[in-house]
């Protein structure tokens, strides 16, 4: 349910269709975790895992309210800060805002978490 045609002329390209789907079947732990919570539409709002923009493959996406949820565990602060900058950069330049949750927080604060997520779909 992307809106504009600048969005659908990049948005889940067919040349990314496999890593996408590789991507969802190597799932980590949090990332099913999460998704048991945001899957069927019980945040009143559908997410899609492993939407692509351009390049850049996000972890889940909410149409509706153009949120990207990222994932995050410790390499992203050691290797792929650079790397994370310039992706939200860009997704933002599109008009999405962009959430990143930490890993731990989904383990040891799933309920601060979801709270955390329902804040940001307003």
């Amino acid at each position: 349910m992307v809106e504009d045609y600048s969005m659908r002329a990049i948005h889940n390209l067919n040349r990314y269709k496999p890593i996408r789907k590789k991507l969802r079947s190597k799932s980590t732990e949090e990332e099913i975790i999460l998704w048991t919570q945001l899957k069927n539409n019980q945040l009143n709002y559908k997410f899609r895992r492993q939407s692509s923009f351009n390049k850049y493959i996000v972890d889940f996406y909410c149409p509706s309210k153009k949120l990207v949820i990222e994932i995050d565990g410790s390499q992203h602060l050691r290797d792929n800060l650079n790397y994370d900058n310039e992706r939200t950069k860009y997704l933002g330049s599109l008009g999405l805002k962009v959430l990143r949750i930490w890993n731990n927080d989904i383990r040891y604060n799933l309920a601060g978490v979801l709270e955390e997520i329902r804040h940001n779909l307003k």
